[in-house]
């Protein structure tokens, strides 16, 4: 915390001093009282530059420990997060229309999602503040990766899934030793009653959209997509950075991290932000389009990750798209099923249909000429294909069934 300034509600703009406030601004309560860490950047800039960096031989998240709100280093989970492979797909680029596409495959975090970047945080901060217990309601994703790093910090975890939570995360879950409670809702029912429950039992909540600190983990991966472009072209960066859209947090982590980046000199400019949705979940899409507040809908992709009809971050979903001048898209689930199989025959990155879907977003921008055929993308897959099965055998097909001679290979060929 030693370069954390104050905390500051994004509704009405108060500020609060770390610790007088755990979760969102008590006076716009947490329907719209979010709240950002400010940090002292001339301090950061100090100790976090191209020089700094380049002598740091750790690689992972922590070694952007000045723009991380940690007070107790020594409570850092042993797990490897970040880091993560970022590749140049000329076929992939070909394939969406784009002049250059890199891909940056954040399914090879511990848990094989990009929000093991919120819950390394989050975990620290619970056993900081002395926590017994820690809470978060999930799509499937960030309750697995919660589950991991409790497992890994020795803190008992109650997560709130929703009851159509993909086996594989599920598992996950249980594995890790989480208590796990599949509820008969929607997401948004399932985080309600996460609340009331965090609320009623003092548990530490892990929930993103009201607890500050983990938008702060969420942001390492555009810390990192600076680096290692500065470190591969320096003086260049993509001109669009492409992430799907949920419930907010994690295009505000990303676009915040940019605009970090960009302040201590690592971007030459801030790049435009394409949030992407499912065309059967689409709220942020909707207010944007229509220049409205946020007006909640059903939830119906296959896209589960992304499937939230009430978007608990939207002030900062929104602001990544409006102050970058960016966009957002909808795409229909048989352009997120056709994106699982192009990304990964095209580029050998196999994502979950929400890791995919800023693909599938990105061949719909070009085609509707929101992104010029001689830009370049960088494309966040957030989750790894292992995490739901079933849709990466409906996008794929099944096997070929023959007996056991090579007769029958040859019929089959």
């Amino acid at each position: 915390m030693q370069f954390v300034r104050y905390l500051q509600c994004v509704h009405c703009g108060g500020i609060y001093l770390p610790g007088v406030v755990d979760y969102y601004c008590p006076k716009c309560g947490y329907q719209h009282g979010i709240l950002d860490v400010i940090y002292d950047y001339d301090a950061v800039e100090a100790n976090l530059n191209p020089q700094s960096l380049a002598a740091d031989p750790v690689r992972t998240m922590w070694r952007y420990l000045p723009l991380l709100p940690v007070a107790n280093p020594e409570l850092i989970p042993h797990l490897q997060v970040g880091w993560t492979p970022l590749y140049n797909t000329p076929k992939l680029a070909e394939w969406l229309g784009v002049e250059q596409c890199w891909v940056k495959d954040e399914g090879r975090n511990p848990t094989a999602s990009f929000k093991d970047r919120a819950s390394a945080v989050g975990v620290v901060k619970a056993l900081e503040k002395g926590a017994t217990r820690i809470t978060c309601a999930s799509t499937g994703n960030a309750a697995s990766s919660l589950a991991g790093f409790s497992a890994a910090a020795g803190l008992p975890a109650s997560i709130f899934v929703p009851r159509r939570a993909p086996e594989a995360k599920v598992a996950q879950l249980l594995v890790f030793g989480a208590q796990v409670f599949s509820v008969g809702g929607t997401y948004d029912q399932a985080w309600e009653l996460c609340m009331l429950a965090s609320a009623e039992f003092g548990w530490y909540n892990r929930n993103c959209a009201i607890n500050p600190y983990l938008i702060e983990g969420k942001k390492t991966v555009s810390l990192e997509l600076a680096e290692q472009f500065y470190e591969l072209t320096p003086g260049k960066f993509p001109d669009w950075v492409v992430v799907s859209v949920g419930d907010g947090c994690t295009i505000g982590g990303v676009w915040k991290g940019l605009k970090e980046m960009h302040r201590l000199g690592f971007i030459p400019r801030l790049p435009k932000v394409l949030g992407v949705q499912a065309e059967g979940c689409q709220p942020f899409l909707t207010a944007w389009r229509n220049h409205q507040p946020l007006q909640p809908c059903d939830a119906d992709t296959l896209a589960d990750s992304i499937a939230v009809g009430h978007p608990r971050n939207f002030h900062k979903g929104m602001q990544a798209v409006v102050e970058s001048g960016g966009a957002f898209v909808a795409v229909p689930d048989e352009a997120i099923l056709e994106a699982m199989t192009t990304l990964a025959r095209k580029a050998a990155v196999f994502g979950e249909p929400a890791g995919v879907t800023g693909a599938a977003g990105v061949k719909a921008a070009v085609q509707s000429g929101i992104i010029d055929p001689a830009e370049s993308v960088a494309i966040i897959v957030t989750g790894n294909g292992l995490k739901d099965i079933a849709s990466a055998i409906k996008a794929a097909g099944a096997p070929t069934l023959i007996e056991p001679d090579l007769e029958a290979v040859r019929k089959a060929l």
